[in-house]
C-alpha cells in the first residue's frame, strides 16, 4: 500500500500512526498544540520516536462533542498540514468526516483521509476520496448501540463503508479499515470487539486500532487519560497478535518499542 511516498506493508509490520490534535478540547490532550510551533515541534518528536504517519485532526470527537463549522477546522487543520509538508517527509493523514475539509486537506498535501464516520456521513465525501487518489481509512460508526449480532452487525456496517467507497471508485489497495473502538460502543462491547480483532482480517483490508487513552482503558484501570499508556501499550500489543497494520496513538515511542518486541516474538519459530 502506498500512502504518499512510502510503501507500506501491513501484512507484515504494524505501523504507528501519530497523533496531532491541533484542538483546544481534546479529551487528552487539548490545547497542547493548537499553535503552529509546538505543533511543529511535537510532529517533530513524534517522527524521532518512530512515528509512521501524522494525523492532524481539527475538531475534537470526544464523546458529547460540538460539530465545528467547515471552515473554522479548515483554518484549524490547514495551515499546520502545510507546514508539515514543507518541513517533514512523513504520510499525512487528515482526521475529517468533511468532505470540505478534506478537499482543503488535500489542497494543502494530504496522503490519507481518516473518516470516523466510514462515508456515511457527508455524501460527498467517498467521491472526493476517490478523485483524489489518497488512500482512506474507514471507520466503523453508527447513531446507534441497535445490535442484533453485535460482532456480525460491526463486520456489516464496515461492509457497508467498503461498498459506499468502492462505488464512488475508490481502489481496494486505498482502503484501510477501523474497528471504531470508544464509537457506539458499550465498554463491554469494546472489550469483546478487542478479543475478537482477528475477525476484521475476514473483510479483506488492512486495519486500524485506535485505542490510545481511550475511556476502555480509563474505566478498567480507574486511571485519567494522562495516565492510560500502559493500558494503551497492552491494546497495542494484542493488535500487533491479532494482525493490526497501524495503531493510532498519541504516545509514540513506548507504542514503538512494545510493538518491535512483540513482532520480534512473533517472527521467532
Amino acid at each position: 500500500m502506498k500512502i504518499g511516498t512510502r510503501t507500506f506493508e501491513p501484512d507484515k509490520h504494524c505501523y504507528i500512526m501519530g497523533i496531532l490534535n491541533v484542538t483546544p478540547d481534546s479529551f487528552s490532550d487539548g490545547g497542547k498544540w493548537n499553535h503552529l510551533d509546538t505543533a511543529m515541534k511535537h510532529t517533530e518528536q513524534m517522527i524521532a520516536e518512530g512515528a509512521d504517519i501524522i494525523d492532524v485532526g481539527g475538531e475534537s470527537t470526544r464523546p458529547g462533542y460540538t460539530k465545528l463549522p467547515d471552515q473554522e477546522e479548515i483554518d484549524r487543520v490547514a495551515p499546520v498540514i502545510e507546514a508539515i509538508h514543507s518541513r517533514f517527509d512523513i504520510p499525512i493523514s487528515l482526521d475529517t468526516y468533511k468532505s470540505a475539509v478534506a478537499k482543503a486537506g488535500l489542497a494543502e498535501g494530504v496522503d490519507l483521509i481518516n473518516d470516523i464516520w466510514g462515508c456515511k456521513y457527508d455524501p460527498e465525501m467517498a467521491s472526493v476520496i476517490a478523485s483524489s487518489g489518497v488512500a482512506c481509512c474507514l471507520m466503523h460508526n453508527r447513531n446507534n448501540t441497535d445490535y442484533t449480532d453485535y460482532l456480525q452487525n460491526v463486520l456489516d456496517d464496515l461492509r457497508e463503508s467498503v461498498a459506499i467507497a468502492k462505488r464512488a471508485g475508490v481502489a481496494d489497495d486505498r482502503i484501510i479499515l477501523d474497528p471504531g473502538i470508544g464509537f457506539a460502543k458499550s465498554y463491554e462491547q469494546n472489550l469483546k470487539l478487542m478479543n475478537h480483532l482477528e475477525l476484521l482480517k475476514d473483510l479483506g483490508y488492512p486495519y486500524l486500532l485506535g485505542t490510545s487513552r481511550k475511556s476502555m482503558i480509563g474505566l478498567t484501570l480507574d486511571l485519567p487519560a494522562s495516565e492510560r499508556v500502559e493500558g494503551t501499550i497492552a491494546t497495542s500489543v494484542i493488535g500487533v497478535m491479532k494482525g493490526a497494520g497501524f495503531v493510532r496513538v498519541h504516545d509514540v515511542r513506548e507504542n514503538a518499542r512494545a510493538i518491535r518486541m512483540t513482532e520480534k516474538i512473533l517472527q521467532t519459530l
